[in-house]
């Protein structure tokens, strides 16, 4: 009996995981819901009305012309990233050789992107004989070196905009301060895997690490960054077709937050939709729609270049199978 006792214990905990992330879906959405329920009251519409209005507002067409170069940046610039860091820590391999599974995994994140980065140590495992807790761990280092990335450009953002912040937006001038924080923390992350040895250090997870320098924290940090720059041009010239006015500098500082908000689970991205009306509440209506369009569409403009090179994926993988059986 006190061996089969944790399992209740574990199935309530896997179904509140799986359940979390719909709860948060349901709570953004709630919210927004509220928002917009305002802004259509204040114009004397009924919430239907109202976001139809909008939407019909839109130029569509100049709009697939800004997404669709965009998304094709961000998938060369994606798989750079990628592309580097395997060099670095685990195998050569060309970058023609990447790109095609980098785009084909776009697929598997429509449902979730950790598996999406599993389906990349799997690939190379197979193609290159890597072991794939080595290509887990440069999965870890490309996600670690994205969170100091993104804040490192919403530090500048806020840095660009420290005097022009409406007031409701005041707590964003507390983004340099946990900067600081986080780079006193990243000084002792490098200093910990770069001197001694043993213990934490030596576990396959953080292989990567022990492997890693500053400068290639800095470098895919580096490599990263024009397609951050990229999303705050292109979000700026998209939130003009939604009608509300957003500078380059102003998405330089507001996109990178709610970039954050795509790492909370939960379909439709909620949390990074639920950002944009709080920010420009005065545009409440304009902006949830704006949200929802640009997270979700990118999300699907990526799985359909995915779909571009499946083809060509599943023919590399499978025939690397089929030359391992003949030999």
């Amino acid at each position: 009996m006190s061996e089969s006792a944790p399992a209740p214990a574990t199935a309530k905990a896997s179904a509140l995981k799986r359940g979390l992330p719909w709860l948060i879906t349901l709570a953004c959405f709630g919210y927004l819901y509220s928002r917009i329920a305002g802004a259509a009251a204040r114009e004397g519409q009924d919430v239907l009305s109202y976001m139809a209005g909008i939407f019909a507002s839109v130029s569509w067409w100049r709009w697939l012309a800004y997404m669709l170069p965009y998304s094709v940046f961000y998938l060369l610039v994606d798989t750079a990233v990628l592309w580097r860091v395997v060099n670095w820590f685990n195998t050569r391999v060309g970058y023609g050789d990447l790109l095609p599974v980098r785009a084909s995994t776009y697929i598997i994140s429509l449902v979730n992107e950790q598996v999406g980065k599993g389906a990349i140590a799997y690939y190379l495992n197979r193609r290159e004989g890597v072991p794939g807790w080595q290509l887990g761990s440069s999965m870890l280092f490309i996600m670690f070196c994205e969170f100091y990335y993104l804040l490192a450009w919403a530090t500048i953002g806020i840095a660009l905009l420290w005097n022009r912040l409406p007031e409701q937006l005041q707590i964003f001038q507390t983004i340099p301060y946990i900067a600081l924080v986080a780079l006193g923390f990243f000084a002792g992350w490098v200093l910990f895997f770069r001197r001694g040895s043993g213990g934490l250090r030596e576990r396959h997870l953080f292989h990567a690490f022990r492997q890693g320098r500053a400068w290639q924290y800095g470098g895919v940090m580096l490599l990263r960054s024009p397609a951050l720059l990229a999303s705050a041009f292109v979000y700026a010239r998209v939130a003009e077709l939604f009608g509300v006015e957003v500078s380059f500098g102003e998405m330089l500082c507001y996109a990178p937050v709610a970039f954050f908000g795509t790492f909370v689970p939960g379909p439709f991205r909620p949390v990074a939709v639920a950002f944009w009306p709080t920010v420009f509440s005065s545009h409440e209506g304009e902006m949830a729609a704006f949200g929802f369009v640009q997270h979700n569409s990118f999300v699907l403009f990526n799985a359909a270049l995915g779909l571009i090179f499946l083809r060509r994926a599943n023919r590399e993988l499978f025939g690397t199978e089929a030359a391992a059986a003949k030999g």
